[in-house]
């Protein structure tokens, strides 16, 4: 008998890692915002009053009229939300989130919808990183097949009621922090990533992967895009438009 002096190798962990495709999702998969359709559903059930609709229907209109930005208008939505979600029941809250799950769960851009089929087949780990509540976010994103979901995370107290605060909103409001801690926590890796944003706050985020694509940008991320060198993909009616050669020489 004797003892084999060769040992056995150590892994490659490089290779144990996945590769991650980052999606923001609102005006990117889905075809409106989650906070716009759940406000309008919290006052359709009832829950927020319907005198609610006044602080943001006059900046919708101008949007809608070409006078206004759209940046203004969901702000507008946001704050609205933030003025009544204090002391709403958390079960009453699920039930309209539950409402706008099932009304829109398909009023998506196929671009997205087709690429998150193709990357999923390949293997790559689904991000959904959003600046809506992760409470909608969460149900929305499991019927698209997500891995993880980060979105802004609304405490509720001890008897099951909104406080109105935020937790970690520095940490959640910035998606690159949020994609490194992502990558870090789950053992990902950037090499060969994708990413899809619509907006100048996705910029960051952007800049970390392999395959950055400007899917419907505004125009700030758009002249960023142009700049860098960067894949513009466009959706209107039923037509694609890959722009992706548009790049500087």
């Amino acid at each position: 008998c004797y003892t084999s002096l060769m040992t056995t190798p150590t892994p490659d962990t490089t290779e144990l890692k996945r590769k991650v495709a980052i999606f923001d999702i609102d005006g990117t998969i889905f075809r409106s915002s989650l906070l716009i359709e759940l406000v309008e559903v919290l006052i359709e059930k009832g829950i927020f009053p319907e005198r609610a609709h006044d602080d943001y229907n006059q900046k919708k209109l101008l949007w809608l009229d070409r006078k206004g930005a759209y940046d203004t208008y969901i702000m507008a939505v946001v704050a609205t939300f933030m003025k009544h979600i204090q002391g709403v029941k958390y079960d009453d809250f699920v039930v309209a989130t539950s409402t706008v799950v099932e009304r829109y769960r398909f009023r998506t851009y196929k671009f997205t919808e087709e690429l998150i089929v193709n990357l999923k087949k390949e293997g790559y780990f689904l991000l959904a990183i959003s600046h809506s509540p992760k409470s909608i976010l969460d149900p929305f994103c499991k019927e698209l097949g997500f891995d993880k979901v980060y979105g802004k995370f609304y405490e509720v107290d001890e008897a099951g009621f909104f406080t109105g605060e935020i937790r970690d909103n520095e940490f959640i409001s910035n998606k690159a922090n949020v994609l490194q801690r992502a990558v870090e926590t789950e053992n990902l890796t950037l090499d060969g990533s994708v990413g899809v944003g619509d907006s100048e706050s996705d910029i960051k985020f952007l800049e970390l992967v392999s395959r950055p694509i400007c899917f419907n940008p505004d125009a700030i991320l758009w002249a960023h895009a142009q700049k860098v060198g960067w894949e513009v993909v466009v959706e209107r009616k039923n037509v694609i438009y890959d722009l992706h050669k548009n790049k500087q020489s």
